[in-house]
């Protein structure tokens, strides 16, 4: 279990990942009827998208920090 290596864990100490800015607000809102227009479902599927890249960003400096497996 690589987390129980010694040396490998002095390696990792005090490295920070690089930054990562917040999400923005979401741009979705609550539907206006039973049905979603497609002017409400394109903005939800913006929404997860944008969020989609906040995740890979964050993890991508995880991994360039060492503090997550490649």
């Amino acid at each position: 279990m690589a987390y129980l290596n010694a040396s490998k864990g002095k390696a990792r100490e005090g490295r920070q990942t690089a930054a990562v800015a917040n999400a923005a607000a979401a741009t979705a809102a609550a539907a206006a009827g039973a049905t979603p227009t497609k002017a409400e479902y394109d903005a939800l599927l913006a929404d997860v998208n944008a969020l989609r890249t906040k995740l890979n960003a964050l993890l991508a400096a995880m991994r360039t920090s060492g503090q997550l497996a490649p």
